[in-house]
């Protein structure tokens, strides 16, 4: 029996590369794409002997041609860290926009299965809390985040033509904070951000009065709703994330608790258009996938600070 095929754009990036070992071992043959502008070999080192898995660099944002038969398409490749997509804003409009034209394109000439990995940024600085997603969203189009939010909006919009004219079968996740193994040291989100500082003895730093909530997804929990949804019927966006929130003042604290080290905390001005809310509403992933995160806060840091420290 063929064993079916799954190409994963973004294949070496932190969420791609455990994505590439979850459809491993459910028995998948999987083809890796990636130009490791901010994927990285060594996330997906330890496949390369793997027979059923194989790697192809590559920028989605050029003809992407796959010659063997192929049952699912994946686009994961994005700059998905405010630090990268603030230095290559245009490399991120086009993974959204190119990129996800020719994942399409791909999926279309296969007649294959579709997931967008979209964001809980298409909220922007949310007026709804939490955002369920009916929710249409507050984003700043001309903004410095903007180049990020606005993608992923176009990358949706395109997605769902695709689906009512061409008759795809799409999947669209908007992933909310995910933390774990395999996040950059450099990274520029908050959970690693916070990990390095308090390891490398510097201060950790808090932009505006740390009020500002998010909710942290453990990296495991993210891939197992991934799965799910790749096998369910329905062909709308779903909220994927972990519904309990957190102040970043509770974070860092939680961190510097965990880690054991007595880091002191500095405050900087707020990033414009920073989110002042997120928090997903999961009851449409409960009810059509049967799933909600399983981690709690303190048992996936412990584990991400285990992974930081063997680096």
């Amino acid at each position: 029996m063929r064993k079916k095929t799954v190409v994963i754009t973004g294949g070496a990036g932190f969420i791609g590369s455990h994505l590439c070992d979850r459809l491993l071992l459910e028995g998948f043959k999987v083809i890796c794409l990636d130009n490791f502008i901010t994927g990285a070999l060594s996330n997906i080192k330890h496949l390369l002997g793997n027979k059923n898995f194989r790697l192809i660099e590559r920028d989605v944002a050029k003809y992407i041609d796959i010659k063997e038969k192929v049952d699912f398409v994946l686009h994961f490749a994005s700059l998905a860290s405010p630090e990268d997509y603030l230095k290559y804003p245009i490399h991120t409009l086009k993974s959204g926009s190119l990129g996800t034209h020719n994942a399409l394109g791909l999926a279309k000439q296969k007649k294959a299965k579709f997931m967008l990995a979209s964001t809980s940024e298409v909220y922007g600085d949310p007026l709804i809390h939490p955002q369920p997603e009916t929710y249409w969203g507050n984003v700043n189009s001309i903004g410095v985040r903007g180049c990020y939010d606005e993608s992923k909006r176009f990358a949706e919009a395109l997605t769902m033509a695709y689906y009512r004219v061409h008759k795809i079968d799409i999947k669209i996740a908007r992933i909310f904070n995910t933390y774990g193994p395999r996040m950059r040291v450099r990274d520029g989100r908050v959970v690693p951000n916070f990990i390095y500082q308090a390891l490398h003895d510097k201060p950790m730093t808090i932009y505006g009065e740390g009020m500002q909530t998010r909710s942290f997804c453990y990296i495991d929990d993210l891939v197992e709703g991934i799965f799910r949804l790749m096998h369910c019927r329905v062909n709308e966006p779903i909220n994927l994330g972990n519904p309990n929130e957190f102040t970043i003042l509770e974070l860092s604290k939680f961190i510097i608790e965990l880690t054991g080290i007595k880091s002191r905390i500095i405050y900087k001005l707020l990033p414009k258009d920073d989110p002042r809310q997120r928090q997903p509403n999961i009851a449409k992933a409960k009810r059509l996938l049967k799933w909600e995160p399983k981690v709690e806060l303190g048992e996936g840091l412990y584990k991400t600070i285990e992974w930081f420290l063997g680096l």
